[in-house]
């Protein structure tokens, strides 16, 4: 799925594109995504300016006078440039058509989102998919002494409780387990246990995690590709045990292992993250 990394790189790449300009035509060739696109956004939208493009969390939100679309990439989906009159391919369900640039949602699975808030619906934070969105890892705020009272009393598993979102935003399947091997905790421990200090070390590998993603351009898992059809590099760089499971940890030589929680994939090191 792609992971805040892609999405903000996905943001970064559409932003300069998009902003200030007018959307000609918005064409919806497939309207049943994970929820069906609202009826008469085309005709909603036609002409009208992007004032900016933001994200939260795994969103996208394209900001107009009179409301916000909110997008979302889905399991395998992908905002792409494409040069004008490319061929349609399958499974681009929607393009947004500006005078000098196209971009198109490539979505196989039919799992991500384009919606409606407008203006006139209240803030568009409240809406509910992004009303109880945790911090952004990159706000100030955050930090080891956040993710410590964030963890007080919880008792599942801290690499469920930094899935979950509540306590911080953004922090995936992939990024998680990267995270928690640079942190050295080990992802089954109960999140109510961490220590000050081992919090410390989990938010600051947070943002190293994420960082290095970013700059890397994303992962190059599934299929991927940036608002230019660029794979991202960060496994070729900086993977240490996502999808490394049988193989040499790249710290102590023990190999990777693989465990599964709440239905998904967990990579480890035994021995630099022990229980």
């Amino acid at each position: 799925m792609p992971e805040l990394p892609e999405v903000e790189t996905t943001r970064r790449g559409i932003a300069p594109l998009m902003t200030g300009r007018a959307l000609k035509r918005l064409v919806i060739h497939e309207s049943r995504l994970r929820w069906p696109i609202p009826p008469g956004l085309d005709v909603l939208l036609a002409e009208r300016t992007v004032v900016a493009c933001e994200r939260r969390g795994k969103y996208l939100l394209l900001r107009f006078e009179h409301g916000t679309q909110i997008i979302h990439l889905g399991m395998s989906g992908s905002l792409r440039r494409v040069p004008p009159g490319e061929f349609l391919r399958k499974h681009d369900h929607v393009e947004w058509i500006f005078e000098d640039a196209a971009f198109r949602l490539h979505d196989p699975r039919r799992f991500g989102a384009v919606l409606w808030h407008p203006t006139d619906a209240g803030p568009l934070l409240e809406h509910p998919l992004l009303a109880r969105l945790g911090i952004e890892p990159f706000d100030p705020r955050f930090n080891g002494e956040w993710l410590h009272r964030h963890f007080q009393g919880r008792a599942m598993a801290v690499k469920q409780a930094l899935l979950a979102g509540d306590a911080v935003v953004g922090v995936g399947n992939i990024y998680a387990s990267e995270s928690l091997f640079r942190a050295r905790i080990h992802p089954a421990t109960p999140a109510g246990r961490l220590s000050r200090a081992r919090c410390d070390r989990l938010a600051q590998a947070v943002l190293q995690t994420l960082g290095d993603a970013l700059t890397s351009g994303g992962s190059t898992l599934r299929d991927y590709v940036n608002s230019d059809s660029e794979p991202g590099a960060y496994f070729d760089i900086h993977a240490a045990v996502y999808e490394r499971a049988g193989q040499p940890c790249k710290v102590c030589g023990t190999p990777i292992r693989r465990i599964v929680q709440g239905q998904r994939a967990t990579y480890y090191c035994p021995r630099c993250q022990r229980a």
